[in-house]
């Protein structure tokens, strides 16, 4: 199974996201800013990272960014997770590098299938 970093400002997010991956049998990591989720990265270069958006300090479109076009984590993929569901949005996350892109409330079975779509590459 995936080691999973989530960023996510908000306990609730973390707390039920992680439910969902360690039920599943995935390891979760987690980061409660863009900063501290980059820094996180970085550090243990996670299989994939699930990314909120809207959170204080660093975002999660200038997070996915940093970590997309750093050469130590541009090979992580990043799924973006937010309540922002504009198509402006999900056009300029990808532009950010990430793989994809949800939103919330997360469907779990979705999760589950896009977290696989991105292992297989």
């Amino acid at each position: 199974m995936a080691r999973i970093l989530i960023v996510d400002d908000s306990p609730t997010e973390l707390y039920r996201l992680a439910g969902i991956l360690e039920k599943h049998g995935h390891q979760v990591l987690r980061a409660e800013n863009g900063g501290d989720g980059v820094a996180l990265a970085r550090q243990e270069r996670p299989d994939i990272i699930l990314m909120d958006v809207v959170m204080p300090g660093l975002n999660g479109f200038q997070a996915t960014r940093q970590l997309t076009r750093d050469p130590g984590t541009g090979h992580i993929p990043v799924i973006i997770v937010t309540t922002k569901d504009q198509e402006t949005d999900k056009v300029w996350g990808r532009r950010q590098g990430a793989r994809d892109y949800l939103t919330k409330p997360i469907d779990e079975n979705l999760l589950l299938k896009t977290i696989a779509a991105v292992q297989a590459g």
